[in-house]
């Protein structure tokens, strides 16, 4: 298949398209090319829904050059057509040279055909924006750049002790690989990078003997991978790899398949050091990235699958105090702590940290966090922890942490944060699902008669009782009882026998609520109060009723027509010597329409037929 490849690939057409572009319009007018390799760039500030842009590398068996989709032409990305390994053919372009470099302006492109294979047909080398009375120059494909290309005076220095690959380079150069190009079927290879987190010593005892081992992550700019060294090597190399550092190594290094319950990297192979494998420190660290991170944000989780590992950065909005559980499989206790984070999706999240990682934690509330590597829970909903293998980087110099900062800096404080925890495991614990029900639903299945039931139900505010909407609390943190105005300016708590100048004024509201089905009552307590009055609290609403302010009035008309997902307790309750269901709600949070939008297309989906 790939001879077939070649032979429909037009041999000689970027080097004509730079140097004689009215020659290759008339030999090559429609030229076909092999995808070496797809990426996505990083998103600019401000940049508009659907103007993300890719970067490809395009070749012609003899030369391969950086190249630009235009936006028009993403759909080939988008639809999977386009692929490494791909042939396609160029419909329309754009030659430019920027800053010494060639680069390709792809305005409409057509994939002809995928070769099941992302391995790159013949060796083809890049050349360089020809200066003026020079002729290109042509390097090998390896060291920095996109590929990490880089002109021969300006590419780093090679150890003469990483090995020549074969067929590779003029006059047998030594070539650094790519990490995304290291596979099982590469002989020789030599990669730079630099280890982005290294694990302590780790021992096991087995039945069938024991030993210890360490492991590293290893970045350069195409991507990461994950390298152990076992027993001899792990004494062998433990003490010259050292995080942050940029390192030379090279084969015979044994690669397979990445064992991904140990692993927070997406690479699909990792690495195992061999007694020959040559590790060397590089001259020059500068030039490979400190750490690459593919961050979610907060809200995009409930789209996550359990069990999957993200990175995530978020405001650190709570920290809670360290605690120990007791393994059940092992016995052994674990410390652990638990952390709040928020971001600008107006989301929070809890995410535990474990062992030295949570005792050692010296980090200020509202500081930008950004973990590599956690995992994904569905415990309660949506929730997170950091992998023994994951990273933690307070206040990183990245742009996500600066724009975070520069958010809640400008608004990020007074914002209220929907949560995850949709109140799931209080459904399961009692053994019935966790449905969405409409109200006719809740009627017909008469949730709460016998027992309590929980449910979620996405509805519209129509009315709000203004009348004892809130009740005067106690001020003592935690007790939230209701307290006597005494009549000389003190409120007294029975419970705490204490008396306050002031009480807290806490929501206790009832709201009604329609849906295409009917409607129904609920009742709220203070922090859903706060949610349906847009964060105002109800110490701030009843200042103002008392001002008889004629925004009091308006503040609930505010509140009104406006949709969300409340999640509700079903109880029977008593009241005045007759029994009803209570529909209490534990948590609301406003309808996100694009979340529902794709909600009820993959409900439509299936019905087709």
């Amino acid at each position: 298949m790939a001879e077939a490849a070649t032979r429909q690939i037009t041999q000689g057409a970027l080097d004509l398209i730079f140097t004689d572009p009215d020659a290759a319009n008339t030999q090559f007018p429609v030229p076909v090319l092999q995808c070496l390799q797809i990426k996505p760039l990083a998103a600019q500030p401000n940049a508009a829904a659907g103007s993300e842009r890719y970067r490809v590398v395009l070749s012609d068996v003899k030369n391969y050059v950086q190249c630009m989709l235009a936006t028009q032409a993403n759909h080939v990305v988008h639809d999977g057509k386009l692929q490494r390994g791909s042939i396609l053919r160029v419909k329309s372009y754009q030659a430019n040279s920027v800053k010494g470099k060639n680069i390709l302006i792809i305005l409409d492109l057509e994939v002809i055909e995928s070769l099941g294979t992302p391995d790159k047909i013949g060796e083809p080398v890049a050349f360089e924006a020809k200066p003026e009375g020079a002729a290109a120059t042509a390097t090998t494909i390896g060291g920095s750049g996109f590929y990490g290309v880089k002109t021969e005076e300006s590419k780093p220095a090679v150890p003469k002790s990483l090995p020549t690959r074969t067929g590779g380079g003029e006059n047998g150069n030594n070539v650094v690989e790519p990490i995304e190009e290291i596979t099982p079927w590469k002989r020789r290879w030599a990669i730079k990078a630099r280890v982005s987190s290294k694990s302590d010593i780790k021992t096991w005892h087995k039945a069938s003997g024991e030993g210890k081992l360490f492991s590293v992550n290893l970045l350069d700019e195409s991507g990461e991978i994950k390298a152990t060294g076992f027993n001899e090597q792990c004494d062998q190399f433990f003490n010259v790899l050292q995080e942050g550092s940029v390192y030379y190594i090279s084969s015979p290094c044994r690669v397979q398949l990445a064992k991904k319950q140990f692993s927070n990297l997406p690479n699909a192979y990792e690495l195992t050091f061999e007694r020959d494998t040559v590790i060397e420190k590089a001259e020059d660290q500068s030039n490979v990235p400190q750490i690459r991170f593919n961050f979610c944000n907060i809200q995009e989780l409930q789209d996550v699958e359990k069990d999957a590992t993200v990175d995530i950065v978020g405001v650190l909005k709570d920290v809670g105090e360290v605690s120990q559980i007791v393994s059940k499989s092992s016995g052994k206790p674990y410390d652990k702590r638990e952390l709040t984070l928020v971001d600008d999706s107006n989301f929070s999240v809890r995410l535990t940290i474990w062992g030295k990682t949570a005792t050692n934690f010296d980090c200020q509330p509202e500081s930008v966090v950004a973990f590599k590597g956690v995992r994904v829970s569905d415990f309660g909903g949506r929730s997170l922890s950091l992998l023994s293998s994951g990273t933690m980087a307070v206040n990183p110099d990245i742009p996500e942490a600066h724009r975070l900062k520069g958010w809640y800096d400008a608004s990020g404080r007074n914002d209220n944060f929907a949560t995850h925890n949709n109140m799931a495991s209080m459904g399961g614990a009692t053994g019935r699902p966790d449905d969405t029900k409409c109200i006719q639903q809740v009627r017909d299945e008469n949730l709460g008669m016998e027992d309590v039931a929980y449910f979620t139900l996405k509805a519209t505010i129509v009315y709000i009782k203004q009348e004892n909407f809130a009740y005067p609390s106690c001020l003592s943190e935690g007790c939230n009882k209701k307290v006597t105005d005494m009549g000389d300016g003190t409120w007294r708590c029975e419970k705490c026998d204490m008396s306050h100048p002031r009480p807290e004024w806490r929501y206790i509201m009832s709201v009604n609520v329609n849906d295409h089905t009917g409607q129904l009552w609920l009742s709220c307590f203070d922090e859903t109060g706060r949610v349906i009055m847009g964060g105002k609290s109800a110490d701030e609403l009843t200042a103002i009723r008392d001002e008889n302010d004629e925004r009091f009035g308006l503040e609930f008309q505010q509140a009104s027509c406006r949709k969300f997902s409340f999640r509700c307790r079903a109880k029977m309750d008593t009241f005045n010597d007759a029994q009803r269901v209570r529909y209490q709600v534990m948590s609301a949070t406003p309808i996100n329409f694009v979340t529902e939008a794709n909600k009820l297309s993959e409900l439509i989906k299936q019905y087709q037929i």
